[in-house]
């Protein structure tokens, strides 16, 4: 894997949109995400179907044609530094074909951010626009309004990413050792729904896997993993950060089956980095290069996320 093209930093002032990308967003939760925002110094504009919410599928914010919409505008407009998902659930898949690449590659490298189902966002920009994206909070969600760690940890990444270079777990090595290679991942699940897809990477040879999921239980995350394991996803990969895994049942029931599943891929994996679906979770960069060391418990990055 090759490190990725690493979009510029924001400064005070700058303009973000906030678009909904997948499930329905709350309004309250929306405001509240703004005022933090805005608290930053930024600029943040609403893309016009945020609030929509799809009138069969209630699960959708809104059709797939206005999401995507919504998007691309965003990302096409010279005076958005950065665009920032609302929230997750499901949708962003169904809208990933309907993207103008080309238009989307011209606008140049701006900041992405999202976790959770943006994970299909995160695999198609590495894949179709080269770019490094960033794993973390979403401008709507429950821990970006409300955990002071989790907004500082973004807000550094975003306007200071040369701070936060050194990120530590709170767990041990299932597999220790040291790895040096790609960040790249997400939502476990998401990647192996991307199985077969246009924006799905065959080859991740020398990369730095970072999963984690939510709501999983242990026997859905063995299925989950083997499927990728016997599709070859993870061939090739130089080490492994696990993030975390909320109602995916108790962990020291799950813990085993991480280290059985991913054990035999005889590389260092190092357990609870404080990513993903947690309370307090921190971002990630997809797409630059960093150290793992399991035995130590921190992913170091070469360079700042952002220049």
């Amino acid at each position: 894997m090759k490190e990725l093209v690493r979009p510029p930093r924001l400064a005070a002032g700058a303009r973000v949109a906030v678009v909904a990308t997948s499930g329905p967003v709350p309004e309250e939760r929306l405001q509240s995400g703004l005022d933090v925002l805005r608290g930053w110094d930024l600029d943040p504009v609403v893309a016009p179907h945020v609030l929509d919410r799809h009138d069969e599928f209630r699960y959708l914010a809104g059709t797939d044609a206005d999401r995507a919409a919504d998007f691309q505008a965003a990302w096409c407009d010279p005076s958005v530094a950065a665009v920032l998902c609302a929230r997750g659930g499901y949708g962003a898949q169904r809208m990933a074909d309907l993207l103008d690449w080309d238009a989307l590659r011209a606008a140049g490298p701006k900041v992405l951010v999202g976790f959770s189902d943006v994970t299909a966002l995160h695999e198609a920009f590495a894949a179709r626009l080269g770019l490094v994206t960033l794993h973390g909070p979403m401008a709507a969600g429950v821990d970006f309004i409300k955990n002071a760690r989790a907004q500082d940890h973004l807000r550094a990444t975003l306007f200071a990413p040369e701070t936060v270079r050194t990120i530590a777990s709170r767990g041990g090595a299932l597999v220790p050792g040291r790895a040096r290679g790609v960040t790249f991942g997400g939502c476990v699940s998401l990647l192996a729904a991307e199985l077969g897809t246009p924006h799905a990477r065959t080859d991740v040879r020398g990369g730095l896997l970072m999963i984690e999921d939510v709501g999983e239980e242990p026997y859905r995350l063995d299925r989950i993993l083997t499927q990728l394991l016997r599709a070859g996803r993870f061939d090739g990969v130089a080490g492994i950060a696990l993030g975390s895994w909320l109602d995916c049942g108790p962990y020291e029931q799950l813990r085993p089956v991480l280290a059985e599943r991913l054990g035999g891929l005889g590389v260092p994996v190092a357990e609870e980095f404080g990513f993903g679906h947690c309370e307090g979770a921190l971002t990630i960069p997809f797409g630059v290069t960093a150290e793992l060391d399991a035995e130590a418990g921190t992913l170091t990055l070469e360079e700042p996320a952002l220049r």
